[in-house]
């Protein structure tokens, strides 16, 4: 059998099984006796509810249950609280209002729950739901921070003064004042980080049921985070966690739109309880756009200062956050933690102040996706990096070279006092640029001339700190059959767990990969877990991995040397074997596990540790665009990255990985934008006629190179490697994008680069 290593790129084995169709995603699940929900949304995005009459409703054919907020407050049920409820840096606590299982008094989004409909089919909960008279009394919505701060806004809640969560001053004003007062130069730029929806393949969905004799509820659901919901759903269940069972199967994606509770988790639960039956639910791709948590959605006022030489002197931000309806999940917490965390980059800036505001309005609650609060942070630097050196004069690569923290000054402490353990950051730079054919870009921009196109070059550095929830641990189980069960609190939802974990577990152990089972995705299973979310499996669990490998060896050597007969300070591990040094006697690491087994010794492990420190991925990425003048049009013509994930577990996989977080930052800088009228408070780009995801026609073949630095905060050396591109795409794509424009005068846009927008901003250069 073979011995897969870490560094090598063997294909993902669980691909085998998904292109023959034997995924089991959540609607391959079969149950039997289950019932079908239907979630009614309200039609407004603010409004008062004055009566719920369900009695049509309760009598239409197929209908076992309809369920209003009047039936969850008699039954105990609790709103969900955010999982971020103060400020993460001064413990100041957040203005918020919990958000509840479906809507009594009032309703703040378009789409948000107000009852739900449980039948024998899909079809006759559809039907019923139609017969629920809800009588609303509209009100005014605000969709934009702006107006959720203007004087004598509609109010979403009275917990929330102003609208507004967060209101916090941080960093070093005074320090920053006096750069600004004796700076060269000084360069303003104002940014919309525009709102996203994730979309993934697969729409969020559940299956709960109910068993009477144990009191338990279980979870069949669609997640990135099962045990840390599962906790918060038990919160607003009434009932220990202990009480509640989460299991994920496969995962058709998740992009942070998976990564917390919804209130369909509880209710779902609530109603398999009520009417004593399995009961599913599976999001149609329309309750995708009005309901799941989007992203971004953040503008900014931002300021740098520089010497007459072009080093940076300081950085001012005033930025407001559009939490939506509730701050959900980590809203509030990315604000605090992510956003301010490396703020200033990779780059030498002295002083940075931060006004950091979050406010709610009647749009879907906002959650994460790949980069949060990073990806805001470096489009905020990256871009005034290139306006610097529009007016300045300054060459835009020298500008990052001069001001970028050197490989000798590693580790690099920032301004907010958190510290980087590695990187070579111009080094990977120069790599990006010299693999991206910078010298040739005059030519291909002459091709482009003669073609009739404008053609720009942009490029972006990105850092983001990965590690997630703090805690992980795993379970190393040795069978019977020869194999190994290696059970973990993270899952994957796409990355290639099956593939990687193993492949850590077989470096350590000389275990052949084939005989490694790795089994995930249910709270069961393990006593806790931080799921997959910031990048964190393989640094959270194979550092797990890789102590509890360090406790099998030690347990194994002891049984060896009874074994072998020899003293245990002459036995040595290699190769998944056990020698007397200095003889060739030996014993395999199996052969040792099953004597641990009829022993009473068992080599099996658990390992649970508790971060404290994260992992600093980062790289450059440059892209070239074309522009047509007539249309607006943008293509993306060239794309080329060098990024630093430290080891590489599977550099095939790690590609891939990247790839994926590119097509989305192209996504977002090109595409992507979910807007709501700003009258109505309706969204007006919810389905796929309106709402344009990146295509393969619409990306280049991307060329990705690896520039690494062993990460020093943990024993693999690994760094998260799933959201480089989202982070740098949006600022490198936009930079060219401008640079392209700039022989027209164009000096800036908002939103993604869609025709219309570059075009009307042609126009109005002109």
């Amino acid at each position: 059998m073979t011995i897969e290593r870490m560094g090598d790129s063997p294909r993902r084995r669980e691909d085998a099984r998904f292109v023959t169709g034997q995924g089991a995603y959540l609607d391959d699940l079969k149950f039997e006796g289950v019932a079908q929900a239907v979630v009614l949304r309200s039609p407004h995005a603010h409004a008062l509810i004055r009566s719920i009459d369900t009695t049509a409703a309760r009598s239409a054919p197929g209908v076992l249950a309809v369920l209003t907020a009047a039936e969850a407050t008699a039954d105990g049920l609790k709103p969900l609280r955010p999982y971020a409820e103060a400020n993460v840096q001064t413990g100041e606590p957040f203005a918020f209002a919990p958000q509840p299982l479906l809507a009594s008094d009032k309703v703040r989004f378009a789409g948000e729950p107000v009852a739900l409909i449980v039948a024998e089919t899909q079809a006759q909960a559809l039907d019923a739901a139609e017969r629920v008279v809800v009588d609303y009394q509209a009100l005014p919505a605000v969709t934009s921070p702006e107006a959720a701060r203007a004087p004598h806004a509609p109010q979403l809640s009275d917990e929330v003064p102003g609208n507004t969560c967060l209101d916090w001053h941080t960093g070093d004003s005074e320090g920053a004042e006096a750069a600004f007062a004796r700076a060269a130069h000084v360069v303003s730029l104002s940014l919309d980080n525009h709102r996203i929806v994730m979309n993934p393949m697969e729409p969020r969905g559940v299956v709960g049921t109910f068993d009477p004799a144990s009191s338990r509820y279980t979870l069949h659901v669609s997640s990135q985070n099962i045990h840390i919901n599962r906790n918060h759903v038990a919160r607003s269940l009434g009932v220990e966690p202990k009480d509640v069972r989460f299991v994920a199967h496969d995962v058709g994606g998740g992009f942070g739109a998976k990564n917390f509770a919804y209130v369909e988790h509880a209710l779902i639960l609530w109603a398999a309880r009520r009417v004593a039956r399995p009961v599913k639910w599976i999001a149609s791709r329309s309750e995708v756009f009005l309901s799941d948590h989007a992203a971004r959605d953040m503008q900014a006022e931002a300021m740098l200062a520089l010497d007459a030489q072009g080093q940076f002197l300081a950085l001012k931000i005033a930025s407001v956050a559009n939490l939506g309806a509730y701050m959900a999940g980590a809203g509030g917490g990315v604000q605090t933690f992510q956003y301010i965390h490396l703020q200033g980059s990779v780059y030498r800036i002295p002083a940075i102040a931060l006004h950091v505001v979050a406010v709610v309005t009647n749009t879907a609650p906002i959650g994460v996706t790949r980069g949060p609060g990073f990806a805001e942070a470096i489009n905020i630097v990256e871009r005034l990096i290139d306006a610097a050196a529009r007016q300045t004069g300054f060459d835009r690569t020298d500008l990052r070279r001069w001001n970028m923290v050197p490989p000798e000054a590693m580790p690099m402490t920032n301004a907010f006092g958190f510290e980087v353990d590695s990187g070579r950051f111009a080094e990977s730079l120069d790599h990006a640029l010299s693999r991206a054919d910078l010298a040739g870009f005059d030519t291909r921009r002459r091709e482009s001339e003669g073609r009739g196109r404008l053609r720009g070059l942009g490029f972006a550095y990105h850092i983001k700190a990965t590690g997630g929830p703090p805690d992980e641990n795993v379970d190393v189980r040795f069978e019977a059959d020869g194999t190994v069960a290696l059970i973990t609190g993270t899952q994957h939802i796409g990355q290639g767990h099956e593939t990687t974990f193993p492949q850590i577990l077989s470096t350590r152990l000389g275990v052949p990969n084939a005989r490694i089972r790795l089994v995930q995705g249910d709270t069961d299973a393990i006593p806790f877990g931080g799921g997959h979310g910031s990048s964190r499996a393989t640094y959270m669990g194979g550092t797990a991995i890789w102590r509890a490998s360090d406790e099998i060896i030690a347990k194994g050597n002891a049984l060896a040397a009874d074994a072998l007969e020899a003293s245990e300070a002459d036995i040595r591990f290699e190769d998944g074997r056990f020698v007397v040094s200095g003889t060739d006697r030996a014993i395999g690491l199996l052969d040792v596990a099953a004597l641990g087994r009829e022993r009473g010794r068992p080599l099996d492990t658990f390992h649970a540790w508790k971060r404290e420190h994260m992992t600093f991925p980062n790289g450059a990425h440059v892209v070239e665009v074309e522009i047509d003048r007539d249309t607006g049009r943008v293509d993306l013509a060239r794309y080329t990255a060098v990024d630093d994930y430290g080891v590489l577990v599977n550099p095939m996989i790690a590609s891939g990985q990247a790839h994926g977080a590119m097509a989305q930052g192209a996504g977002q800088a090109l595409l992507e934008h979910a807007t709501y009228d700003p009258e109505s408070g309706q969204m007006v780009a919810g389905s796929f006629m309106d709402y344009a995801l990146p295509r393969a026609d619409d990306l280049p073949s991307f060329d990705l190179g690896f520039n690494p630095t062993r990460c020093t905060t943990n024993p693999l050396g690994v760094k998260g490697c799933g959201e480089a591109g989202a982070i740098a795409a949006f600022p490198a794509i936009a930079n060219a994008i401008l640079d392209a424009l700039a022989p027209l005068g164009v000096k800036g846009f908002d939103g993604p680069a869609s025709p219309l927008r570059i075009w009307q901003a042609i126009q109005e250069a002109r």
